[in-house]
C-alpha cells in the first residue's frame, strides 16, 4: 500500500494521481487558490476515490451556501458508491460528510477526532477538525485537538508547520497570546506559505492592541498570502483594521477598495470582511461613501439562505439602516422562524445567539439604541457560538458598546469595555480608549450623542 505526503496509506494507485492528491492536501492547508484545480485533477483521474469526493463535499459545506447543498449531496452519493472499496480511514471522511449533511457538524468533528485517535499525523483530518470547530465557535476544542496529536509529529513531518499554524490560532483564540505569537512565527518559518499561521500572529496584535507591531509583522510578508484563495482578502482586512486603529482611515479605505473588496463576491467570508470594516469605520465617525450599496444589493439576495448565523448577521449589517428595511425585516423574521424549527445545529444557533443578535442589529439600524443595547447584551453571552474569531465578532461587541453609549447606559457599556479588556490580556486599542473618554464626558454632562457619527 502506498502513502501520501503525510505518511497516510492511500487507495490511489497511480503515482501521478497521488502527486495531485498531495498538492490538493497541501492546498487545503495553505488556503491555496490552486486547491480546486488539484482536487479536480484527482477526481478526473480517479472518480471513485472516496476521500477525494468527501473532501469535495466537505469543502462545499464550508462555503456556507444553501445552493451548494445539492453538489455536496452528489459528492456523498459518488463517495458512497465506492465506499466498500475504500480504506477505513478514508471511509470516516465520508461519514463526516454525511453527518454534516444531516445537520450535525459537531458529529463530523467527532468522526475526525476518531481518525486522529488512530492516525494522529493525518494533517488533513487535523485541519478539518480545526476548521469545523472554528465555524462552530469552539476554540477550546481547537486547542485540545491539536495538543492531543502534537507529540506524534516529528520535526521533519511535512505537515508540522501547518499544525503549528493551527495551534497558534487556537492559542490566540484561548487567550495565550505570547505563546501564540511565538508558535505562529515558527509555523511560518517551517511552512512559508502558511497564511493561517501568519494571520494568527496578526490576530495576536489585534487582541493586544498593538496595531503598529501588527503592520510591521505583515509588511514584506505578502508572499505568505498572495497564493491564497479569498482568504487573502481576509489578511488584507487585518491590515486595514490596523490602519484604522492608528487613525489612518484613508489607508483603510484604500485597502478596502484595492484588496479587501477587490472582487465583488457574495461569499459570506468576503461579505463579513467588508461589512465589518465599513461598520467599524462608521462607528469611528468616518464617511464611507456609497460603498454599502453593492453590499446591500448582494445581501438582499441572501436573506433566505440560513446556512450559518455568522453569515446572516453580516448580511444584516449591510441591510439594517441601509434603506433596505424590508429585506432586513425578512432576514430577521427568517432567523426567528429557523430558531423555532431547530432541526439542525445551524438552526440551533439561529435561536442563540441569533435571535437577540438579529433584533439588536435591526434596532441599531433603526436608531433605537435602547432596544439595540437590550438585545445585543442578551446575545453577547452566547456570541461565541456564532463562530468566527474574536476579532471578527468584535464588530458586534463594538456595536453593543456604542448602542449603550447612545442609550446613556454608561455603567453597562463600561462593564463591557472592562470585560473586553480582560479578554485581551489587559491591552486596549484606540477604539476602547476613545469610548472610555466618551463615558467620562457623558458622566460629566456632555450629550452622549456627541460620540462619533452613526
Amino acid at each position: 500500500m502506498t502513502q501520501d505526503i503525510f505518511g497516510q496509506e492511500t487507495s490511489l494507485s497511480s503515482a501521478g494521481t497521488r502527486k495531485s492528491w498531495d498538492a490538493a492536501q497541501l492546498g487545503v492547508l495553505a488556503h491555496s487558490a490552486s486547491t480546486a484545480e488539484h482536487l479536480g485533477a484527482v477526481l478526473a483521474a480517479a472518480p471513485g476515490f472516496v476521500l477525494g469526493q468527501a473532501i469535495k463535499g466537505l469543502s462545499l459545506l464550508m462555503l456556507g451556501r444553501s445552493e451548494l447543498l445539492p453538489m455536496a449531496r452528489e459528492a456523498l452519493k459518488d463517495a458512497k458508491a465506492n465506499y466498500d472499496s475504500a480504506l477505513p480511514r478514508e471511509q470516516r471522511y465520508v461519514d463526516a460528510l454525511e453527518a454534516w449533511l444531516h445537520g450535525r457538524p459537531s458529529r463530523s468533528i467527532q468522526i475526525m477526532e476518531r481518525v486522529l485517535t488512530d492516525f494522529p499525523t493525518d494533517t488533513l483530518a487535523m485541519k478539518l477538525s480545526h476548521g469545523i470547530r472554528f465555524i462552530m465557535g469552539d476554540p477550546k476544542g481547537m486547542r485540545e485537538s491539536i495538543e492531543r496529536v502534537m507529540p506524534a509529529y516529528a520535526p521533519e513531518h511535512a505537515g508540522r508547520g501547518y499544525l503549528l499554524g493551527c495551534y497558534s490560532f487556537a492559542l490566540e483564540e484561548t487567550g495565550s497570546y505570547e505563546k501564540a505569537e511565538v508558535t505562529g512565527r515558527q509555523a511560518l518559518w517551517m511552512a512559508p506559505d502558511d497564511a493561517w499561521g501568519l494571520h494568527s500572529v496578526a490576530h495576536v496584535h489585534e487582541m493586544t492592541g498593538n496595531a503598529k507591531q501588527g503592520l510591521d509583522w505583515l509588511e514584506g510578508r505578502e508572499e505568505a498570502w498572495d497564493h491564497c484563495n479569498n482568504f487573502r482578502y481576509h489578511v488584507w482586512w487585518h491590515k486595514a483594521l490596523m490602519h484604522l486603529d492608528l487613525g489612518q482611515a484613508d489607508k483603510a479605505l484604500v485597502l478596502y477598495d484595492t484588496e479587501v473588496r477587490k472582487d465583488k463576491t457574495d461569499d459570506y467570508r468576503d461579505i463579513s470582511n467588508a461589512t465589518s470594516l465599513l461598520m467599524r469605520l462608521e462607528l469611528n465617525g468616518h464617511a464611507v461613501g456609497n460603498r454599502w450599496e453593492e453590499l446591500s444589493e448582494l445581501c438582499a439576495n441572501r436573506t433566505e439562505d440560513g446556512s450559518l448565523i455568522f453569515a446572516d448577521l453580516h448580511y444584516l449589517l449591510a441591510l439594517a439602516g441601509r434603506d433596505r428595511k424590508a429585506e432586513a425585516r425578512r432576514l430577521v423574521t427568517r432567523i426567528h422562524e429557523d430558531a423555532k424549527t431547530r432541526n439542525n445545529e445551524a438552526q440551533e444557533r439561529m435561536a442563540s445567539p441569533g435571535c437577540h443578535a438579529a433584533n439588536g442589529l435591526e434596532a441599531f439600524g433603526d436608531g433605537d439604541y435602547t432596544l439595540a443595547f437590550a438585545h445585543l447584551t442578551r446575545a453577547r453571552k452566547d456570541m461565541q457560538l456564532a463562530g468566527g474569531s474574536h476579532a471578527q465578532r468584535d464588530v458586534f461587541e463594538r456595536m453593543t458598546i456604542d448602542a449603550g453609549l447612545r442609550a446613556g447606559e454608561f455603567d453597562a457599556a463600561e462593564a463591557i469595555l472592562d470585560d473586553r479588556r480582560a479578554k485581551r490580556a489587559g491591552g486596549e486599542d484606540n477604539y476602547a480608549l476613545a469610548r472610555r473618554e466618551l463615558i467620562a464626558a457623558g458622566r460629566s454632562g456632555t450629550d452622549s450623542q456627541s460620540m462619533p457619527a452613526e
